[in-house]
């Protein structure tokens, strides 16, 4: 038995000697009567063993019609917990799958959107006619109203049950549709680490050390592929063509095609902008969804895994003159010394030489304002050269050190090895840091 199925005080556990009655007894102990006595026995938040066993359960109320609609309700929010990326049932993005035939990425939102408020409203009429069964057959009519409220209905679907506070439908419909495609945003970047594949549902590399030998043992011919060392930088310029924008809009293209590929993307950054990130004005669509990667996804990413990342963030510092995702399932003790060489040095002189044609512009430029638009980028430069160099001193001293992981101590040892190398690093691995 796993620690986490023991029965405690904090986590009650009912048995039943007639496996045939499990279905009957969650719709019961999830009805408006058994929450109505419990609160009469006792109206604190926790809820003891002693009130359980104190409630008067009527057996007559057993019938077939109460084990069909507790099944199909399991069933319901089963399906929507494994939509989930964070569930152990997670297999691939509903966006992409249940695409209708469709190419434009709004019109299959909304083609999705539909049908989960189609599912909602089964869950909603399902509970409410598993409480007129309990509320008929206790006589208590004239106590409790069976019918079930939009923000009783506990699907991660369901904006109305989602979303706490007092908001507006448009609010709520917003906070989905920007949550939705942060959503596509993250299984795009577990596809590039090739934890995903659009090519088979499930999981393919979330083992310790494998590689991409053997994602094509499973995969051969991948429509789009996974990165060759699980390195995505996440820079807010195009410094490499391999960046986690570039791919994400490969990524877009695979799937939805050439000719939408421009008002997808445009989907995508509208959606981003709804509340995720702050609009810009003139911004294009690639734009924004490089602003979000390079300044919010990493944040997201911690909010999902609850502070325990599958993808860390390495990170030069404030300047954000370099930062990648690196999947920890794929760290191997190569990974910094290819960072570096891969990524860092290259940087280095890449900066070098955007930062001499700078002030060979600024010297060249005949007006005040250019002269002084390119003097105000030059110092963020010359800080981000600093940083860098800053970095590669530290990246190098630790990719000498060749450090290996063990999964089995957990994220928060982990991401403890590696100084301040990682971004957030106090937020994930605390004292280990």
């Amino acid at each position: 038995m796993k620690k986490e199925e023991i029965a405690n005080n904090k986590s009650l556990t009912v048995y039943s000697l007639n496996s045939e009655d499990k279905e009957f007894l969650l719709a019961f102990f999830n009805s408006k009567i058994a929450r109505y006595i419990i609160n009469i026995f006792n109206p604190t938040v926790g809820v003891g063993v002693g009130d359980i066993v104190k409630l008067p359960f009527l057996a007559k109320c057993k019938n077939l019609s109460l084990d069909e609609l507790a099944k199909r309700a399991v069933d319901i929010s089963k399906g929507d917990w494994d939509k989930s990326e964070v569930s152990l049932g997670f297999s691939e993005l509903l966006l992409i799958k249940k695409s209708h035939g469709y190419s434009v990425l709004k019109r299959i939102y909304k083609k999705n959107r539909e049908k989960n408020n189609e599912i909602t409203q089964e869950l909603k009429f399902i509970e409410s006619d598993i409480n007129r069964v309990f509320i008929e057959t206790y006589k208590l009519q004239n106590e409790l109203d069976h019918e079930v409220s939009l923000e009783e209905v506990s699907l991660t679907c369901n904006p109305y049950y989602r979303y706490a506070g007092n908001r507006t439908e448009e609010e709520l419909e917003t906070l989905l549709q920007c949550d939705t495609l942060k959503e596509l945003v993250s299984y795009a970047i577990g596809c590039m680490m090739g934890r995903y594949s659009l090519d088979k549902p499930g999981l393919i590399l979330a083992s310790q050390g494998e590689t991409v030998r053997d994602y094509l043992a499973q995969i051969p011919e991948p429509s789009f592929a996974p990165d060759k060392n699980a390195i995505i930088p996440l820079t807010d310029q195009e410094w490499f063509p391999d960046d986690a924008t570039n791919r994400f809009r490969d990524f877009v293209r695979i799937i939805w095609g050439e000719e939408h590929l421009q008002a997808n993307l445009d989907f995508v950054a509208e959606s981003l902008c709804l509340h995720a990130i702050k609009p810009k004005k003139g911004e294009a669509a690639l734009d924004t969804i490089r602003r979000y990667l390079s300044t919010q996804f990493f944040k997201d990413h911690l909010r999902t895994y609850k502070k325990r990342p599958i993808y860390w963030l390495f990170s030069s510092g404030k300047q954000k003159a370099f930062e990648c995702l690196v999947y920890l399932h794929r760290y191997n003790e190569s990974t910094l010394a290819e960072m570096r060489t891969d990524y860092v040095i290259p940087l280095t002189t890449k900066l070098a030489s955007y930062v001499e044609k700078l002030e060979q512009d600024k010297d060249a430029s005949t007006s005040a304002a250019e002269a002084k638009a390119i003097e105000k980028e030059l110092g963020k430069l010359y800080k981000q050269q600093a940083e860098l160099n800053t970095f590669d001193e530290k990246l190098r001293h630790y990719a000498d050190q060749r450090i290996t992981l063990d999964l089995d101590d957990g994220v928060k040892v982990n991401y403890g090895k590696f100084g301040d190398l990682l971004a957030e690093v106090k937020q994930v691995a605390g004292n280990n840091s």
